[in-house]
């Protein structure tokens, strides 16, 4: 359901809340008073003696004053506790129309009071004004212990979050419609401060170790960036240029004059500052919230799809970029597992591109991919350039499924993988690799593709016979899909399908054909 009808709803249930109040009591009242009185109860009732009632009209108006003191005292505390943990909720809170409208109504009906007090005579009631004070004072009270729910429910995180990212997406959306060029860059300005408000409330809950919330904010950039691409569109050419307004902020100013110009010419400044709060976030939660740095990854990946769908080259292209960024900072941190479940989300998003026949892209993630394998294999964080090899030897699958194009220039990246080992750590991780090549050997040898199973076994050629043996030995061992610990992938790397697996002793004579390399 969509947020707007969602705040409506909830709209709707608090007013029949306060008429639901207000009825009840009055009901009560009547009902009891009826009993007890003349036949005409109504016109008895308010049949009022100037002298007799006094009292009665000052103390209506100090009863409105009190009960708005104490709505005053309740929401000040609640709405400072907020603003303490989220940037920009006060705002939020006084920019609601119905937080104004009830802070109005209790104003006006204090003041109505006040005037009412002084409006008796020794010889005159009026009847209709003390009349319509009773009911302002009955909705007054009826309205209050609703109206905290009310406040409980708008201060929700969940609900800051969700109306930060539509006031956010509403300034893009005005900004992209306006043809005034201050207009403009004044609605990029909004923009971008809804989008720091969110990067400031996740890093804040990463601190406080408040990982819903978190999640929330992060998710929250996702949506902008994917309703943003919707409107993107139909944006004139003055809302791409980057106005005077934003140019002095930290994420901007520090940029070089050319960069700025390239964000501009790329049509990309939105996605940029979209991203570059992900990727201050994920350097925030790395090595403390690794879920957090996962669900920027599928984020990110989202971000991609939605580009690519658009045909939004240049912004594809700078996914890319902070894909590659993710990698590094998690590879400078040594942080293997957020690297392997990163690599994961890499890979999707480059399938995706390959499926949707953009071979020259998806070789251009591959590249980024072969790369960080390489740093990987540098700083001896082996399970990583396995990770790399094991997600290029799919790509290289799916490219055979698919006959694409870029199949050949991907094949060449993979078998360019691998590196001569340097120590025994790096022994393991050359092992990984060529474990991954001789899967996709066996993958093309049940596709009848011989030529390119030959073209990994002569790049193999110079492998030594027992390492070899070693490959084909724990290649044939594995016959559980399932790894035996609980990871995302869901299924172990050197887990070959049946008809796959029957494939090994063609690939492996085709070393040796004298003496067949058999495993004991």
């Amino acid at each position: 359901m969509p947020a707007v009808a969602v705040q409506r709803r909830s709209f709707r249930v608090w007013l029949l809340q306060v008429l639901g109040v207000a009825a009840l009591a009055t009901g009560v009242f009547w009902l009891l008073y009826a009993i007890d009185s003349p036949p005409n109860a109504l016109g008895y009732y308010f049949d009022f003696d100037p002298s007799e009632i006094t009292d009665a009209t000052a103390s209506l108006a100090g009863l409105i004053a009190a009960v708005f003191g104490i709505v005053i005292t309740v929401v000040s505390i609640i709405l400072q506790l907020s603003a303490s943990r989220f940037t920009g909720v006060t705002h939020l809170f006084f920019a609601d129309r119905l937080n104004l409208v009830l802070m109005t109504y209790y104003i006006v009906v204090c003041i109505f009071g006040v005037w009412l007090s002084l409006a008796l005579h020794h010889d005159h009631a009026p009847t209709l004004a003390l009349g319509a004070m009773l009911c302002l004072d009955t909705l007054g009270l009826a309205l209050m212990v609703p109206y905290f729910g009310y406040v409980f429910w708008f201060l929700e995180p969940v609900n800051i979050v969700s109306r930060i990212r539509r006031g956010a997406l509403a300034a893009a959306r005005r900004g992209a419609e306006v043809n005034d060029e201050a207009a403009c860059f004044q609605e990029q300005s909004h923009a971008l401060s809804g989008l720091e408000q969110l990067t400031d409330i996740s890093t804040n809950s990463i601190s406080g170790k408040d990982k819903i919330i978190a999640s929330g904010a992060v998710d929250a950039l996702k949506d902008f960036a994917l309703s943003y691409a919707e409107l993107k569109t139909q944006a004139p050419e003055q809302w791409f240029r980057i106005g005077t307004s934003i140019r002095s902020n930290p994420d901007f100013v520090a940029m070089d004059p050319e960069s700025l110009t390239d964000l501009e010419s790329r049509r990309t400044w939105v996605e940029w500052k979209v991203l570059r709060q992900c990727l201050g976030i994920y350097n925030e939660a790395l090595t403390q919230m690794r879920d957090i740095n996962y669900l920027i990854a599928i984020d990110t990946r989202y971000i991609g799809e939605r580009a690519l769908a658009a045909g939004d080259v240049e912004a594809l292209r700078l996914v890319h970029r902070f894909m590659n960024s993710y990698l590094r900072v998690t590879i400078n941190a040594k942080d293997v597992r957020t690297a392997y479940n990163v690599l994961n989300q890499y890979r999707l998003l480059v399938e995706a591109v390959l499926r949707a026949g953009q071979g020259e892209l998806a070789l251009e993630g591959v590249g980024y991919m072969k790369y960080y394998g390489h740093v990987s294999f540098d700083q001896q964080l082996t399970f990583v350039t396995e990770t790399v090899a094991y997600d290029v030897s799919a790509l290289c699958e799916i490219a055979s499924e698919l006959r694409s194009p870029a199949e050949a220039a991907l094949l060449k990246e993979f078998l360019d993988l691998d590196r001569p080992s340097l120590n025994s750590q790096q022994e393991k991780a050359l092992l990984g690799v060529r474990k991954a090549q001789v899967k996709l050997a066996c993958y093309y040898l049940t596709q009848a593709e011989e030529g390119k199973a030959r073209t990994i076994a002569a790049d193999m050629s110079q492998e030594p016979r027992d390492r070899l043996l070693t490959i084909r030995r724990q290649l044939e061992g594995v016959r559980s899909k399932d790894f035996w610990e609980i990871i995302d992938r869901g299924h172990n790397f050197e887990f070959m399908r049946d008809e796959d697996r029957s494939k090994l002793p063609a690939f492996f004579a085709m070393f040796d054909d004298s003496q067949p390399l058999i495993a004991s």
